[in-house]
């Protein structure tokens, strides 16, 4: 089943800000990862600095809604506030990540390309043709 999930961005006090909603919500992190955790990589780079910085954090609400969230890379400047929120959509297929992907981007702006990633999943982000931004998934695992 395919579902879209909220994906709040933070400059830098993003697990600061989860703990506040696991009081609010309840639950625990299903995941916490960390700049500092990813595999080298040059095409994108974080200063050592910026390492404990959450690169990934989910919460689930209930058994539908997940909100997650990460830190910004400071690298590609400050969060503006208003313009931090992304559309996570996560397919029931690889096909069915290609067609939403291909059609969100189309007149758009492609942020990162679809691509197999470290962590299993095929991923990719865009800025659709009315300035929403979106994350679109499908986890190989599944």
């Amino acid at each position: 089943m395919s579902q879209i999930n909220p994906y709040l961005t933070f400059n830098g006090n993003c697990l600061e800000a989860f703990n506040f909603y696991k009081s609010v919500f309840g639950g625990e992190f299903t995941a916490v990862q960390k700049y500092k955790d990813m595999p080298p990589s040059e095409e994108f780079k974080i200063d050592a600095k910026f390492g404990d910085r959450i690169m990934h954090v989910s919460l689930p609400i209930n058994k539908d809604n997940v909100l997650m969230g990460c830190d910004s890379n400071p690298e590609y400047g400050q969060v503006i506030f208003g313009s931090n929120i992304t559309l996570s959509f996560s397919a029931d297929s690889k096909s069915a990540a290609d067609k939403v992907f291909n059609s969100l981007s189309d007149g758009g702006k492609v942020v990162m390309p679809l691509a197999d990633t470290f962590w299993g999943s095929y991923f990719g982000m865009c800025e659709d043709k009315f300035g929403t931004n979106w994350m679109v998934s499908f986890d190989k695992s599944k």
